[in-house]
């Protein structure tokens, strides 16, 4: 709000004092530099509107130089090489997405990585090499490679399945496995029955693969059926 004394001195030249644009008071215009100067949002401010993606940010120019090869810094320098487009509100327009902007703006100003548990790290480092922010682009490959690393070291798990079998079928069970299944221990069941001329003893064959995808709710672990077949056949 200007004071008495100014609307004396601009008050021919001035529109209504309730007469805003989006950007600020029109009456501006007819200002001397100096004055311009002292009113906040006025002239070279540190201040600056960036539009990315329709979602508006405010920040100040000392965070977006904080790297000198940044596509941001070039953009508070008005690098003439630079083609840099504003909106009606005076806002520079960047055709990025705004949802990892957020994290990329938070390391300018205070040199930490934070996201968000629905935000990938993969996000930002799209958006930090776009930006060209060197530091950024070192620290998210770091937090992604510790990420896979920690996911690699998840103890691998196992399906298991008992079947049983008679001794003339051993042999092609084994061989015809297939589909990741792998033989894990033959147990004899301690029966056996008359076959034609010859006497066949049966046994139950346990099989195990490895568990990739632990949404189906499957057990990792042998049943307890299984323990106790595995137990009386190692006291066989």
């Amino acid at each position: 709000e200007l004071s008495s004394c100014s609307r004396d001195r601009i008050g021919g030249m001035a529109e209504n004092s309730s007469d805003f644009s989006g950007s600020g008071c029109r009456r501006c215009s007819v200002l001397s530099p100096g004055e311009r100067a002292q009113m906040p949002g006025i002239g070279d401010s540190k201040w600056v509107r960036l539009n990315v993606g329709g979602t508006y940010f405010l920040t100040t120019r000392q965070t977006l130089c904080r790297d000198s090869k940044s596509f941001l810094y070039r953009l508070c320098q008005a690098d003439p090489d630079l083609d840099s487009d504003k909106d009606e509100t005076g806002a520079y327009l960047i055709d990025r997405d705004p949802t990892y902007f957020g994290p990329v703006l938070n390391y300018l100003r205070h040199g930490k990585l934070v996201l968000n548990k629905d935000l990938a790290e993969e996000g930002v480092l799209e958006e930090a090499e776009f930006y060209n922010i060197t530091s950024l682009i070192k620290l998210t490959k770091d937090k992604i490679r510790e990420r896979d690393c920690r996911t690699s070291q998840v103890p691998v798990k196992h399906v298991y399945r008992v079947l049983q079998c008679q001794e003339e079928e051993l042999t092609q069970m084994v061989s015809t496995m297939s589909d990741g299944w792998k033989f894990e221990q033959l147990v004899s069941i301690g029966s056996s029955y008359n076959y034609g001329n010859e006497d066949q003893a049966e046994f139950l064959c346990v099989v195990s693969k490895e568990l990739h995808n632990q949404s189906y709710g499957t057990s990792s672990e042998p049943s307890e059926k299984a323990k106790i077949l595995q137990e009386r056949g190692s006291r066989m």
